[in-house]
């Protein structure tokens, strides 16, 4: 997995590619957790290249958002692909997480 942070205004993009899996989901942690530390508390995360997500992905993403929410902030996913998004659906996280078509879209409803 490979994650590039850019920021676009005060909201900071996460493009990840490749698997996010038990392997590496510290490294999406860790990589949230810098984010947060650093006052970055509008996320948007692209899972575009994203072919593969374990439920330690998943667990991350919900971590993430939980200490998120506690300093006021959101994490929206954009562009997951079919498959993310139908192992999202059967873990019930399409309905607390906003996921936009586009990073566009993500970025625009904050």
């Amino acid at each position: 997995m490979n994650i590039q942070a850019t920021n676009a205004g005060q909201i900071t993009v996460l493009q990840a590619s490749g698997r996010i899996d038990s392997m590496n989901a510290q490294q999406l942690a860790d990589t949230f957790n810098a984010q947060i530390s650093a006052g970055q508390t509008q996320l948007v995360l692209d899972l575009a290249g994203v072919d593969y997500m374990s439920s330690a992905g998943l667990r991350e993403l919900v971590n993430a958002l939980k200490k998120l929410k506690k300093v006021a902030g959101d994490l929206r996913l954009a562009q997951p692909s079919k498959r993310v998004r139908e192992v999202m659906e059967m873990a019930g996280l399409d309905t607390i997480f906003l996921i936009f078509e586009t990073s566009a879209e993500a970025i625009d409803s904050f």
